[in-house]
């Protein structure tokens, strides 16, 4: 399962001026997981609900941090406390146009497990 490019505008950053003016951020999780009974059942008790797992990062994204890294992991681990289901998970993080002497489309970080 893949939840790609979930969008937030979240206030994280080394720079001071970036916890008061936010940027643009976007995230993606990789996840693989046994889904066999959903596939069944047609039910959502048996599946890994993505707008749960949407919800989440909403909320992790909602807590600044210095580094992008440190979002990731702490999304990641609220994932994998939530749906421990889940056999592989992957978060990607990656800041839109972050603050640098010249032009810089994106800075990314994505950690696995």
């Amino acid at each position: 399962m893949t939840l790609r490019n979930m969008h937030f505008y979240a206030y994280h950053g080394a720079m001071p001026h970036e916890k008061v003016v936010g940027g643009d951020y976007r995230v993606t999780l990789q996840l693989e997981a046994d889904l066999s009974a959903a596939c069944v059942s047609d039910e959502l008790d048996d599946t890994i609900n993505y707008a749960g797992l949407y919800d989440l990062v909403k909320s992790e994204m909602e807590t600044p941090s210095r580094l992008i890294e440190h979002v990731a992991v702490r999304i990641r681990t609220k994932i994998k406390e939530q749906y421990p289901a889940i056999d592989s998970l992957s978060v990607t993080v990656a800041k839109l146009h972050p603050p640098v002497n010249g032009m810089l489309e994106v800075a990314e970080i994505t950690v696995t497990d």
